[in-house]
Order: structure tokens, then C-alpha cells, then sequence
């Protein structure tokens, strides 16, 4: 089985050769190895030219900085692999867990596969406690409206099989990505699975990007794209 995968990057100049190389270090897997990289204003793209260009499979460079969602929109056109995994930049999420996430597909029991922060006995760094609260009640909030019972819809890991995500029309550029995918997911009765991942997250000062902004974002992106789309 062939698998995508699609790393959106944008300002991650002390953590893209890692992921990449961290990927690399995987056996026995067939990967297509994307970058979108979403106009970086530091070395990535250097270090991509460069360090990277003989790693990787496909490299897709924004003109401008258009956001998360958009990256991986372009990403999902590129992609050739029977599963799409979105893989972060930064260290955050370890491809080591691409097992878990790539079982269900091979068991033939899952459209769609997402790794869960807060279920399973992982490795998970101890961080902001309003962070933790912001995220279980956009996942309430979505399951409201979708159905489901999720215990992370926010969680940066998710697998698609490839031929399903690049049927569904995605429309948010920033992280209303991960709300709108879900409840068009939802919509559209896929299997849909959970599987606990590890979680090495990081602080403001280490490169965390997303903000409270992003939040609201993530609550007007639930109501749109369940009651209106």
C-alpha cells in the first residue's frame, strides 16, 4: 500500500529535516513524501532545496502564506498514494505512530482514521491546561452537530483514504481545516476511526502557532459547515 505524506510547513526551519529524517527512518513502508511549503520567511525553503530535495518526492511552493487549510488542499491534488496521512512540520506528532493509523486501513475496516491526544496510554507532554479545555469543547461541540463521538476532532494527525479526501471540497485556508473536514466526514457516513497517538507538543516560544483566534475560527467553522453546507 502506498502512502502520502503531506507535510504543510511554514517557518519550521529547526524542525523540517527532523520530521523528514524521522520519516525516513521508517521500514518497510512505500511513502510519497509532500511538502507544501506556505511561503516561509525563514531558511525552510533553503534547507528544502538543499538538505531536503533528494528525500522527498513532490515539493509544492505557495506564492504567498495562505494558511494550513489551503496547504493541504494543494497537497491532496499532488498526492498518488492509496492513503493520504497529514503529517505536521514541527516535532509535535512522531511518524512512529503511523502504524496505528495506517491498521484499521489494512484490517479494511476504515475510510478515515484520526489519532486521539487524549485516548491510549502514549507519550503525551504536559502543557497548557486551557489549551486541553479550548480542544474538548470544540470536540463537543462538533460532535453536537456531527454525531460522533470523537475525543480529539483538533488533533493535527489524520489519514484519509486518498481517493475519498480528494472527493470532498474543502474551502478554509487556516486550521478550520480539522472542523469543516470533520463535519464533511460526517456527513457523508465514512468509517471513521480513533486510534491513541503520542503527543510532543510545544510552547508560544518554541514555534506553536495556532492562537484563540483560531478558536473562534473553529467554532464559526462547526456551525457553517453542519447547519448551512
Amino acid at each position: 500500500m502506498k502512502i502520502s505524506i503531506l507535510i504543510p510547513c511554514y517557518n519550521e526551519e529547526k524542525t523540517i529535516e527532523k520530521i523528514i529524517n524521522k520519516i525516513l527512518d521508517l521500514k518497510d513502508l512505500n511513502l510519497e513524501i509532500i511538502i507544501v511549503d506556505d511561503y516561509s520567511t525563514d531558511s525552510s525553503r533553503s534547507i528544502i532545496d538543499t538538505k531536503l530535495k533528494d528525500k522527498i518526492h513532490k515539493l509544492i511552493l505557495n506564492d504567498d502564506n495562505y494558511g494550513k487549510g489551503y496547504s493541504i488542499r494543494k497537497g491532496i491534488e499532488a498526492a498518488t498514494g492509496e492513503v493520504l496521512i497529514i503529517q505536521d512540520a514541527d516535532l509535535e506528532y512522531d511518524p512512529k505512530d503511523y502504524e496505528k493509523l495506517l491498521e484499521p486501513f489494512k484490517l479494511g475496516v476504515a475510510d478515515v482514521v484520526y489519532g486521539s491526544r487524549f485516548i491510549g496510554s502514549d507519550k503525551k507532554r504536559v502543557l497548557y491546561f486551557w489549551h486541553t479545555v479550548g480542544n474538548k469543547i470544540l470536540t463537543l461541540l462538533s460532535n453536537i452537530f456531527t454525531n460522533l463521538n470523537l475525543s480529539d476532532m483538533e488533533v493535527g494527525y489524520k489519514a484519509f483514504k486518498t481517493d475519498i479526501i480528494k472527493n470532498i471540497d474543502l474551502k478554509e485556508n487556516r486550521f478550520g481545516f480539522e472542523p469543516e473536514v470533520t463535519a464533511k466526514i460526517a456527513k457523508r457516513s465514512l468509517r471513521l476511526y480513533e486510534v491513541g497517538i503520542s503527543y510532543f507538543g510545544r510552547k508560544y516560544n518554541e514555534g506553536k502557532k495556532i492562537t484563540w483566534k483560531d478558536g473562534f475560527s473553529a467554532i464559526r467553522c462547526i456551525f457553517k459547515y453542519n447547519l448551512f453546507n
